[in-house]
């Protein structure tokens, strides 16, 4: 496999003689993602929010629980009644995690499917020009990950 450099230009040629490919370092794909979050800043804005307002939720429930759980009642029937308010709960507390957590997920998936959609045409023009698929599935993910 022969590797060339070519001066003045980032990245580096791989492949055999018939079949060169571009590879492009990471740091131009961070430059890449970050001039694509500049260009769409608001929706990277309302995602960044809704992931913070779930981070929020959730940590806001765990501090509901663990007050709850260091909390004696003092005036309960018997021991039967306690276990049980603790029992209901916990399991309130594992359905508002979840649901917290399919929130943020889905938040996520939603703003990087919207983002591959408007870029269709900027990722076809990529592909053109040689782009590998682990370059553009990087950029994405660099782009998520920011």
């Amino acid at each position: 496999m022969a590797q060339t450099a070519t001066p003045g230009r980032p990245g580096r040629i791989i492949g055999e003689a018939g079949q060169r490919q571009v590879q492009l370092p990471l740091g131009k794909a961070f430059q890449i993602a970050l001039k694509s979050i500049m260009v769409r800043f608001w929706r990277s804005m309302i995602t960044a929010a809704g992931v913070l307002l779930g981070i929020a939720f959730l940590a806001s429930t765990l501090a509901q629980s663990t007050i709850t759980a260091n909390t004696e009642l003092p005036y309960a029937v018997n021991v039967a009644l306690e276990q049980a308010q603790r029992q209901e709960a916990q399991a309130r507390q594992i359905w508002l995690v979840t649901i917290s957590l399919i929130v943020c997920t889905v938040g996520i998936a939603n703003s990087m499917l919207m983002s591959v959609t408007e870029r269709f045409k900027e990722i076809g023009t990529m592909k053109c020009l040689g782009a590998l698929d682990g370059f553009i599935v990087k950029l994405f993910l660099l782009e998520a990950g920011v």
